[in-house]
């Protein structure tokens, strides 16, 4: 498929090589000269150098017939006009950055579809709801969400105290009553869907599927259940610190303080957050730090515009004992090193909307097949993929018990929703149509749920 991408700046660029990694024929359009030089010499993609809302650049970028336009300037208004203007060439659809909380309430729904948006995306949104789910759940290094909540997919490190190393998959299902599913190990650098007789080990970190009751359920049998997170200090006080606040508001929490430089910042976040409270300073001064409580707070979230800084003042942060540390990092090798530095709960804007688009790109290639993927994170460093799909009455895989379906290797259906049900899936279980099915996959990519069939 045709994919435009207008706009190549950091998470642009990410997005761009996740999609031409996926085979589909990429055009990208920026107005720095340097950075088309940069990624054609990188990816295998076309480069245009120019406005995304001139009409004269679309056309050479070949905006008229592209199956996918996507705007991800630093610009709202700019990536809504040169959205609208490729639609009204011929783009089949097309999907806008837009971050500006003003535009991300009431307004949005209007301006989708009179822009005839497929989609807005907000990564910081996005971030912050991340964010928000880990320290609602703090035992969890990440957690993912399917079919609103119904089914959790979380990343856990064993340590050696675990009551679950030595063990194997088959003797922890028999042992401990709760719907769960070990779908996915990560040892070192390798990435393992595991078998019933796979042995865990301390180091590793798994990948669990359950319902959120049964999994709470679950962390209290192997004392691993923390108690969420209320006390919170953000570092930064950028768009992701205001969602991240925001979503604490509306759960009545008060425990929050932002800790921002800038003075006008400082001004406009207490205007729009009454019940958290906005600190004046420099956060990475390890004084200011301790003077609002950072030894006694459950959870530190790193949210400044800088990596390093992010990794270091986390760094301190565990050093004082604090429960739960969050990090905002873009660059791959600083999350790398980050998390050999022992801070896991690492949290990538730029990861967390190329999965979005990768999946929405996935779907709409495979719009012909029985059953689309609807949601995609990557998972495990993206060594791993958990897709969701709704499954049609035409699938190969309706009314045959699990046992007897031959998948390919490293594949596991970690799930199944039917209705308001969660089926944590054992071999005798079989899909029906109209299901919603979560499938762990590593080593493939999968388009429909048909190609995990051998």
């Amino acid at each position: 498929m045709k994919i435009i991408i207008a706009g190549c700046g950091k998470i642009g660029s990410a997005v761009l090589g996740d999609l031409a990694a996926e085979g589909h024929d990429v055009v990208a359009v920026d107005k720095s000269s340097a950075v088309i030089t940069e990624l054609t010499n990188i990816y295998d993609v076309m480069g245009v150098c120019g406005n995304a809302a001139d009409c004269d650049t679309l056309i050479e970028a070949g905006a008229s017939d592209c199956g996918l336009f996507v705007a991800m300037t630093e610009s709202d208004e700019l990536n809504m006009l040169s959205c609208f203007l490729a639609k009204k060439m011929g783009a089949e659809n097309t999907i806008a950055r837009i971050r500006n909380p003003e535009y991300n309430d009431s307004s949005l729904g209007f301006l989708r579809q009179h822009l005839e948006l497929a989609m807005a995306i907000n990564p910081e949104q996005s971030a912050a709801r991340e964010i928000f789910n880990i320290l609602k759940f703090p035992s969890a290094l990440k957690i993912e969400t399917f079919s609103r909540r119904s089914l959790e997919i979380i990343e856990f490190r064993l340590t050696e105290k675990s009551a679950l190393c030595g063990k194997n998959l088959i003797e922890i299902r028999k042992k401990y009553d709760a719907q769960f599913l070990i779908c996915c190990v990560q040892r070192g650098e390798e990435v393992y869907i595991p078998n019933g007789f796979f042995t865990l080990q301390a180091g590793d970190k798994i990948g669990l599927t359950a319902s959120q009751s049964e999994m709470q359920k679950l962390m209290r049998m192997l004392n691993s259940l923390r108690k969420q997170a209320k006390n919170i200090i953000i570092l930064g006080g950028s768009k992701t610190a205001f969602y991240l606040a925001q979503m604490f508001e509306e759960v009545g929490s008060s425990g929050v303080k932002i800790i921002e430089q800038d003075e006008q910042r400082c001004a406009e976040l207490t205007a729009v957050l009454p019940s958290t409270t906005i600190i004046r300073g420099n956060g990475a001064e390890h004084e200011l730090l301790m003077e609002e409580g950072l030894d006694g707070c459950d959870a530190f979230v790193s949210l400044t515009g800088i990596d390093e800084e992010n990794i270091l003042l986390s760094v301190f942060a565990s050093m004082q004992n604090v429960p739960k540390t969050v990090t905002k990092i873009n660059r791959d090798e600083l999350a790398a090193m980050a998390k050999k530095m022992g801070l896991e709960s690492v949290v990538s804007p730029k990861e967390i909307t190329s999965s979005v688009l990768v999946q929405y790109a996935r779907a709409l290639e495979n719009s012909s097949g029985s059953s689309a993927v609807e949601t995609l994170y990557k998972i495990f460093d993206g060594k791993a993929e958990a897709l969701e799909f709704k499954v049609a009455a035409e699938s190969k895989l309706t009314g045959v018990p699990l046992k007897d379906i031959s998948l390919k290797p490293n594949i596991l259906i970690g799930g199944i929703m039917r209705g308001r049900r969660t089926i944590i899936p054992s071999g005798s279980d079989m899909i029906i149509p109209g299901d919603r099915v979560v499938v762990i996959s590593s080593q493939n990519r999968l388009g429909d749920i048909s190609d995990i069939l051998k």
